[in-house]
């Protein structure tokens, strides 16, 4: 595989660095750790639509998009009010 330049603020880069020794590994490894455990958007939508299609196959549940929305927003508003304590 081909290296490639990536220009960050160098702060970052010694950043991620210094977290990279913590962790025993240079910076390349730790960024190629980083990139294998990350999901994108599509494999996180992915992920979404196999976990409601296995729950409606398990037990019926198959929420309507209102219904998730409700749901994203209670999620949401706990997480902001335990953020704030």
């Amino acid at each position: 595989m081909a290296d490639a330049n990536v220009r960050i603020p160098a702060e970052t880069r010694d950043r991620l660095a210094e977290v990279a020794a913590a962790e025993h590994l240079s910076l390349r490894a730790y960024l190629a750790r980083l990139a294998d455990t990350l999901l994108t958007p599509a494999e996180r939508a992915e992920r979404a639509e196999q976990a409601r299609r296995e729950l409606q196959a398990w037990n019926g549940y198959d929420p309507d998009t209102a219904h998730t929305q409700q749901l994203d927003a209670e999620l949401d508003r706990r997480l902001a009010q335990a953020g704030g304590q």
